[in-house]
């Protein structure tokens, strides 16, 4: 079986809202085609972490959002049509406490109408404080993703999001892709504190060179594992940089912030290419 991937330009996980956030923004043609990742969806609606939940540092912001969401069924009786409805290509990012979890979600998105992908959520940078499953080493994420994969269809790509740590992420994207990941995301927010010491992760350009070494290091590697880079793209010469390092495609995130017209940008600068590859 084949799984075609998304890009060359992604919203990343989160980043876009609901997905109506971003419509006054998309240009002439709407969000016709526009490779979307939803926040990451869980089971039972989330409230997300006390405020301030969002801090600006030097390169970027640091966050503790907490993963609110409304919770599956939610997302997929309002959220999901939306979208679909819109012309995204949706990519629904999941997240859960325990490997049954995110079977759950796997088997009940396989079935959604307009569901294009899945981005397993298996690099926060604070799993246990979220809540989430806690992926201390690889074998953790590729459990979590081999559950996911035995519920998808595998004519649509799973991705693993990972965090962007140099000394682990040639094992992780190994373990993860044999495992049945399409691709691997690099990277998530990188572990880091508010200026009043509560947790947080970091994310912006201040995280773009350790990302953009990661890449480098699953491509020099691993050159037969799809890199979605993802860490401070913010124009055309950023996501060149992912894509020059071995990155099939580049994620937009924090910029949204500043200029919500960055995706739309990108996406006229960079022709989308189909990406064709052998499912693991």
């Amino acid at each position: 079986m084949s799984a075609q991937l998304p890009g060359p330009v992604m919203v990343a996980a989160g980043c876009g809202g609901t997905g109506r956030e971003l419509e006054a923004y998309a240009g002439p043609a709407g969000l016709v085609g526009l490779d979307l990742v939803t926040r990451s969806i869980t089971l039972d609606a989330r409230a997300g972490g006390a405020g301030p939940r969002i801090a600006e540092v030097p390169g970027g912001l640091v966050n503790a959002v907490g993963l609110p969401n409304p919770g599956l069924d939610h997302f997929l009786a309002t959220e999901l049509p939306w979208l679909v409805r819109a012309g995204v290509r949706v990519l629904v990012s999941i997240a859960g406490a325990t490997m049954g979890e995110y079977a759950d979600l796997a088997r009940r998105l396989s079935s959604a109408p307009g569901v294009a992908g899945l981005e397993v959520n298996v690099g926060a940078p604070d799993d246990v404080g979220t809540g989430l499953f806690e992926v201390r080493e690889p074998f953790h994420a590729a459990s979590v993703v081999a559950a996911v994969r035995r519920e998808f269809p595998t004519d649509r790509p799973v991705l693993a999001k990972l965090r962007p740590d140099v000394s682990r992420i040639v094992e992780g994207a190994r373990s993860c892709h044999e495992a049945g990941a399409t691709a691997v995301v690099v990277g998530n927010a990188v572990p880091a504190a508010f200026p009043d010491g509560r947790s947080g992760g970091l994310s912006g350009p201040a995280v773009a060179p350790i990302a953009l070494r990661c890449v480098a290091e699953v491509h020099r590697a691993l050159p037969g594992v799809p890199v979605i880079g993802c860490g401070g793209v913010r124009d055309l010469r950023s996501a060149n940089a992912y894509l020059d390092a071995g990155a099939v495609a580049v994620q937009v995130g924090t910029a949204l912030l500043h200029d919500p017209t960055t995706v739309s940008r990108l996406r006229a600068d960079l022709a989308p290419t189909d990406r064709l590859m052998e499912d693991a």
